[in-house]
């Protein structure tokens, strides 16, 4: 029967998934894929976590469905608690959504709220970095940097500006210390709140990790306490957005206690529900949620499948798991032994320029000369075929290209599941080095 499904590529057939089971997809035909990306930084907990499943089973047979216009639930409430007793100080209160964009898009509009409750409706603008991804709903894709995800739509975007990202690979100057290479960069924020007027700014929005776009970009020492110092001088809120880094994936909780930075507002989904429901959460501190409690005492804003009660059961397990089940300390571990396998077998490789990132969110910088730093000619998509090789080899990983500016360079996001065995983190290297032999 011909597929009546409109795909992401119509000049694509993907292979049919049928089953899965622990780090591995299996597809219809029986061929086996080692699930190195977790889709994209999704499936944290593997593809037939029994537990997870039961709670779903469990929460569908005795209420599938409450229209939060109406209710709670129980559901709702234990997930918003759980998230509250390991968020960062300050972080009071819990929306829920269905992923990634609602949540960005959320923490968008609260922020605009907020400052229309306090009486500063001046401030509207928005400031990100480039380089970098927020979602692919009109808000977020409009915070977001990624230049060739927001060219078809760009007469669409909200007005947003953007600052240099935090890129040490390739923005650290010769004899620049790491830390003082983070504050110049920080110090653009500054500008830009300056030049735009500090009376119309209202959030700062970045990545503590950098997922897809850049491949795992972690900041310098000191870069995001001083984003903070800023935002707190200027007024402007600090809006993380850890849908894709957060949730265990550097080896914490939320991606940005090992900046010891507070957000006033986080977003978080993908590991949220481990790819077992459709979730994500706008998380706000105490005093933006006091702001609109005391103003209008209504967030003006809302989905119908909010706080959904299957899925916020599906990720209240995902999320026990990853706390009290040791899940969190585990990726931080195997993260490690990842990363010291790429090191041992790509380290010398003459087309990888960098290996970095956190946890079990690590990305490969492939460039054409390692001791320039030059980038492949984009005409060639190295990015593409390296998926294509990896596919061929049973290996699921997420190679992107436009790594530098969003048209040159080439790299590939590593984030599998944290239940990778030490026999699966070989498995994974060694597919992915028959791929970059194929490729490079």
């Amino acid at each position: 029967m011909s597929s009546r499904i409109f795909p992401r590529h119509t000049r694509s057939a993907p292979p049919v998934a049928a089953r899965g089971e622990g780090c591995y997809i299996i597809g219809a035909d029986g061929r086996r894929w080692l699930d190195g990306s977790g889709g994209a930084a999704v499936s944290c907990l593997g593809h037939s976590d029994a537990e997870v499943i039961a709670a779903i089973r469990a929460q569908a047979e005795t209420l599938a469905f409450a229209h939060t216009g109406f209710f709670t639930t129980e559901a709702a409430e234990r997930l918003a608690s759980r998230l509250i007793a390991h968020a960062p100080a300050g972080i009071e209160r819990v929306y829920l959504v269905s992923g990634g964009s609602e949540a960005v898009e959320a923490a968008l509009k609260l922020a605009r709220q907020y400052f229309l409750e306090i009486g500063q409706p001046a401030r509207h603008r928005v400031i990100a970095r480039r380089q970098s991804y927020h979602g692919n709903t009109l808000g977020a894709l409009a915070a977001g940097g990624n230049a060739w995800r927001r060219e078809p739509f760009a007469p669409l975007l909200m007005e947003t500006t953007h600052i240099a990202p935090c890129y040490e690979y390739r923005g650290r100057a010769a004899g620049e210390s790491a830390e003082d290479y983070g504050r110049r960069v920080a110090d653009e924020l500054e500008a830009e709140i300056l030049r735009l007027g500090p009376d119309t700014v209202a959030a700062f929005v970045a990545e503590p990790v950098v997922g897809a776009t850049a491949g795992a970009v972690p900041p310098v020492p000191g870069y995001f306490a001083r984003i903070r110092e800023i935002c707190d001088r200027h007024g402007v809120l600090l809006i993380l957005d850890e849908v894709m880094c957060g949730m265990g994936r550097t080896g914490t909780l939320f991606a940005c206690e090992q900046d010891g930075v507070r957000p006033d507002i986080v977003t978080v989904a993908k590991g949220l529900g481990a790819g077992y429901q459709p979730v994500g959460a706008m998380l706000c501190s105490g005093e933006i949620y006091a702001a609109v409690e005391a103003g209008s005492g209504f967030f003006q804003h809302g989905h119908t499948y909010n706080g959904h009660p299957v899925a916020c059961a599906a990720a209240d397990r995902v999320v026990q798991k990853l706390t009290e089940g040791g899940m969190v300390e585990r990726a931080a571990a195997t993260g490690a032994r990842l990363r010291a396998a790429l090191e041992d077998t790509f380290a010398q490789h003459p087309h990888v320029g960098d290996i970095r990132g956190r946890g079990m969110f690590l990305g490969l910088e492939f460039v054409q000369d390692r001791e320039t730093r030059a980038p492949f000619d984009p005409a060639e998509a190295r990015h593409k075929r390296l998926k294509d090789a990896a596919f061929d080899a049973g290996l699921v990983c997420y190679p992107m290209g436009g790594t530098i500016d969003g048209r040159r360079g080439d790299h590939v996001l590593l984030a599998p599941p944290f239940i990778l065995t030490d026999d699966q983190v070989g498995e994974l290297v060694d597919k992915l080095g028959r791929a970059i032999d194929a490729v490079f």
